[in-house]
């Protein structure tokens, strides 16, 4: 698919990977992007910085409502959606015995709703929008961009409920795929490993080299813009379908 011709709606894109991607998106010449996120300030404010292609709406992707009514919204405004980034997502750590006791179900029902049921909510309420796209020469209509974890596939101590919305979402990946592929819309998870987002903004610093000193080439976290780079891969690059790729550097996280 060409940038040029993508409408793109993007959940979390008013911080981290998600604002990454929506401002190199726009610097490679796509036609608009969409904010979804619950941080009204910071949205509008992202918003106003990338000018006229862009649009910010205030959603909660647990409310189901809300992201059918911002996809609505998004459609009228700038046509079809033709690319979708899920990147809205929170760890919300907890043990399943910790020092008050059994791990509160409020927590894990939060993190399963905003990792899964938000990706899902968001999923479900855009294609029909992404099948009122003209198909180009190959048939493709649009892509869909989902945001796993490593977590998936080694989660920590204390990421039950991330780690079970997470592994979720890379499940999710091949029926949505083999349901929508007649469709021309391709779909596509993408596994990151540590990245120098808000999640790891409220670390303290000798935690956060500490993590980045297990690590063996480049000795740091990943920067939100080289996922942006990655994305843009996937958009371009049709072959990208049906998959989860693991974007980490080869890193796995300690236990």
């Amino acid at each position: 698919m060409k940038l040029s011709d993508s409408v793109a709606i993007i959940t979390g894109g008013a911080s981290g990977i998600g604002a990454a991607c929506a401002e190199y998106l726009l610097d490679k010449g796509a036609k608009a992007v969409i904010l979804l996120d619950i941080n009204a300030e910071s949205g509008a404010a992202f918003a106003g910085k990338l000018g006229a292609k862009s649009l910010f709406i205030q959603t909660d992707i647990t409310d189901l409502a809300s992201v059918e009514a911002a996809v609505t919204l998004a459609e009228e405004t700038f046509g079809p959606i033709t690319v979708v980034i899920n990147a809205a997502g929170v760890t919300l750590p907890a043990k399943l015995i910790g020092r008050k006791g059994p791990i509160p179900m409020e927590k894990f029902d939060a993190a399963i709703k905003i990792n899964l049921y938000g990706t899902l909510h968001v999923i479900r309420s855009v294609v029909p929008s992404l099948l009122k796209a003209e198909p180009n020469e190959d048939g493709e209509r649009g892509i869909i961009i989902n945001v796993a974890s490593g977590a998936a596939f080694e989660g920590q101590i204390g990421q039950i409920g991330y780690a079970a919305a997470k592994s979720a979402v890379v499940g999710m990946t091949m029926p949505l795929f083999r349901e929508l592929a007649p469709d021309g819309i391709r779909v596509v998870t993408v596994a990151p490993g540590a990245f120098d987002t808000p999640i790891y903004g409220t670390m303290a610093p000798e935690v956060k080299a500490g993590i980045e000193e297990t690590f063996l080439f480049p000795r740091r976290m990943g920067k939100p813009i080289e996922f942006a780079y990655f994305v843009e891969e996937i958009i371009r690059n049709p072959i990208h379908n049906g998959r989860t790729y693991r974007f980490d550097a080869g890193n796995i996280l300690m236990p």
